[in-house]
């Protein structure tokens, strides 16, 4: 199997990022490959790391500090933004092509084996927990795809479980409230596992206590994010551990918001060891932390970000970034796309849509995409007073840019798809 087959071979089966729907959500599929496999996710220390919004930083965060303490790691995340081998890292480089095709090869050598039609979520996650321990990593740190207890990710034996926080999305799989959403995140908890939650609400706390685990540490109460405070390119922190308090810490990351992944991901990776870590270490991780999508900026003259929210958290914190921590002199100029299901005046709210001079709405790119022509009706019903409609995430970005003057700002989200397709394209233009 070559790398276009392989690719083929994950299209033709069922994937929720492009229909929305689970048919079966379970982990009776994935645990049968695995049984077949050997389980190879037994093979390698695993943090698991899963919550509404911020699992990503949290994830690259703890994968550098691992590294900078000289153990092999295997990163498993997802969605991708414009390669799926995006998808599985091993010292935070991508899978190559060559045993990216060799990995999805071998898992559908298997399936006909195990007897299943895995879907296309299953296989890229097995292919991922085979090549990590083909590479015999020292610690695999996973992301959750989606909630936790019947993702296909929690089929492994966490020594440290990672929530960062709970917000309402998802609900058609655990809802309608964010307890519902709660007792599924808390299902990646195993007997053993060190617990360390980012999330407050006591209501909330309650039930990952009752979960269970070995230790249970939470934000507020053994850790803790004590300074906050803007940098240029990104934030200096004051941290504090259930053992240490770390000064000065640069996060080169935007927005308030990463000072609490920071202290999530610092306490996990000090759970993990059972000991606190240098400075020299705290300083080397975090300094090499990068998060493409995420609140990244990609060009100054004019100013253009790209920023991945796509649910209303998400959404908002996205705003309370750029219009706390960024102060064109210009213009602020919003492309803005996202996907059916979600209620896009809710997204658009949360964004601060309103208070853009122009939103250009486009279609996301993918089967799922809200129409334009529905968004843009959102837009205005919003408040909105200049909205332009574009078909295509790329002619919105084509168009913004030949709007904008050097002293505006660009920012383009709502939705990981939005980014995924505005991201390349920006750069092309700045490398123009």
């Amino acid at each position: 199997m070559d790398y276009a087959q392989a690719l083929a071979h994950l299209d033709a089966n069922a994937n929720y990022d492009k229909t929305g729907t689970i048919a079966d959500p379970s982990l009776e599929t994935i645990e049968r490959m695995m049984s077949v496999m050997g389980d190879p996710q037994h093979t390698y220390a695993v943090i698991h790391v899963t919550g509404t919004n911020g699992k990503g930083s949290t994830a690259q965060m703890i994968t550098r500090l691992v590294m900078a303490h000289g153990l092999t790691v295997g990163t498993y995340s997802s969605p991708h933004l414009e390669r799926i081998n995006e998808r599985m890292s091993y010292n935070c480089e991508p899978i190559s092509d060559e045993d990216f095709a060799e990995q999805i090869g071998a898992v559908a050598d298997l399936e006909v084996l195990a007897g299943v039609q895995p879907t296309y979520f299953e296989i890229v996650t097995a292919a991922a927990f085979r090549w990590f321990s083909d590479l015999a990593v020292d610690v695999a740190v996973i992301e959750v795809g989606l909630l936790g207890r019947w993702d296909a990710t929690n089929v492994v034996d966490a020594q440290v479980a990672v929530i960062t926080n709970i917000g309402l999305d998802h609900t058609e799989f655990a809802g309608p409230n964010k307890t519902d959403i709660a007792r599924e995140k808390a299902g990646i908890i195993k007997s053993g596992s060190a617990v360390v939650l980012g999330e407050t609400d006591p209501e909330l706390v309650a039930i990952f206590r009752a979960e269970g685990g070995a230790v249970m540490l939470e934000r507020g109460e053994d850790f803790d994010c004590l300074e906050n405070n803007l940098a240029v390119g990104g934030r200096v922190l004051d941290l504090r551990t259930p053992t240490t308090v770390y000064t000065d810490v640069f996060v080169p990351l935007n927005g308030r918001h990463q000072g609490d992944n920071a202290a999530v991901a610092l306490t996990a990776v000090e759970a993990f060891f059972a000991a606190p870590l240098t400075e020299e270490i705290v300083t080397e991780g975090f300094a090499e932390v990068l998060m493409p999508g995420r609140f990244e900026v990609l060009n100054h003259l004019p100013l253009v970000i790209v920023d991945g929210a796509h649910n209303p958290a998400g959404a908002d914190t996205c705003a309370q970034v750029f219009f706390e921590d960024f102060h064109p002199e210009g213009r602020r100029l919003l492309i803005v796309g996202c996907l059916k299901g979600r209620d896009p005046v809710e997204l658009l709210s949360a964004l601060r849509a309103d208070e853009y001079d122009v939103v250009y709405c486009c279609t996301a790119p993918s089967q799922r995409g809200l129409p334009a022509a529905e968004l843009a009706a959102a837009a205005r019903a919003v408040g909105c007073d200049d909205v332009i409609q574009m078909s295509t995430v790329t002619a919105a970005c084509e168009r913004a840019l030949t709007d904008a003057g050097v002293d505006d700002a660009i920012v383009a989200t709502g939705s990981l798809y939005v980014v995924g397709e505005a991201r390349p394209f920006m750069l092309r233009r700045r490398m123009a």
